[in-house]
C-alpha cells in the first residue's frame, strides 16, 4: 500500500467468524495541510465473480432466485433475491469460478465467458472486487437442474426470464440486486439482446 496521505495505520481484528472484519485507525492528510485522525470499520469477505448468461436467439437471461438474510433484516418482505449467478472466487481465478458457479447454481456447462468490468461494490465497508462476465448458453449445455452446492444452503430456484422482462423487473423493483442490474444495463448498452 504506497499512499503518502496515509501514516499511523493501525489494524484490529474485530471478527472472524465468518470473513473478516477490521477496525482499522489511521491518519490521512487533509488538503489542506492537516493530519486528521480517522476510523473505519472494513470487511473482507474475498473477491467475487458474476455473469450474465443469455441466449440472443431465444432472447432470455438466466437468473436465480434465493433467500438473502441481510435484505430480509433490511426490509425485503420475504428476503428473496433475484440475482445473476455469482460466487466468490475459488483459488483467485475469476474465469474458472464463474465457469464452476455456472454449473453448481444454473445447472448449465459453458465453456466461453467474455470478462465486461470489475468493480468495488460497496467501497465504504466491503473489500470485495466483484470480476463481471457475460456468457452465452444453450438448451444442450444444460446437465442438471442446479440450485446450488448440497454443502452450501443455498436453495437456488433456476429462472429463465425473457430478456425484456428481466429489464421491466428493475423498474418494478423485483430485481434490486446491484450486480445484476449493472449486467442488463451491460446487455443492453451492448445490444446483446433484443429489447
Amino acid at each position: 500500500m504506497q499512499n503518502n496521505r496515509i501514516r499511523n495505520m493501525k489494524r484490529e481484528l474485530l471478527s472472524d467468524n465468518w470473513y473478516t472484519l477490521e477496525k482499522v485507525s489511521f491518519e490521512f492528510l487533509r488538503d489542506d495541510g492537516v493530519w486528521e485522525k480517522q476510523t473505519r470499520e472494513a470487511y473482507d469477505r474475498g473477491n467475487g465473480a458474476a455473469i450474465l448468461l443469455y441466449n440472443a436467439n431465444k432472447n432470455t437471461v438466466v437468473l436465480t432466485r434465493q433467500f438473502r438474510m441481510p435484505t430480509y433484516l433490511n426490509g425485503n418482505e420475504d428476503g428473496m433475491m433475484v440475482e445473476a449467478c455469482a460466487g466468490l472466487l475459488e483459488k483467485g481465478n475469476a474465469e474458472e469460478t464463474i465457469k464452476m458457479e455456472v454449473e453448481e447454481e444454473t445447472g448449465y456447462q459453458i465453456d466461453k465467458v467474455e470478462k465486461v468490468f470489475e468493480a468495488y461494490m460497496s467501497p465504504g465497508s466491503v473489500t470485495e472486487i466483484l470480476h463481471f462476465f457475460v456468457g452465452q448458453y444453450e438448451e444442450s449445455m444444460k446437465i442438471s437442474d442446479g440450485g446450488g452446492a448440497e454443502d452450501e444452503t443455498e436453495n437456488i430456484e433456476v429462472l429463465e426470464i425473457p430478456f425484456p422482462k428481466a429489464l421491466d423487473m428493475m423498474k418494478t423493483g423485483e430485481i434490486r440486486d446491484a450486480k445484476t442490474i449493472m449486467l442488463l444495463q451491460y446487455a443492453q448498452i451492448q445490444g446483446l439482446l433484443d429489447q
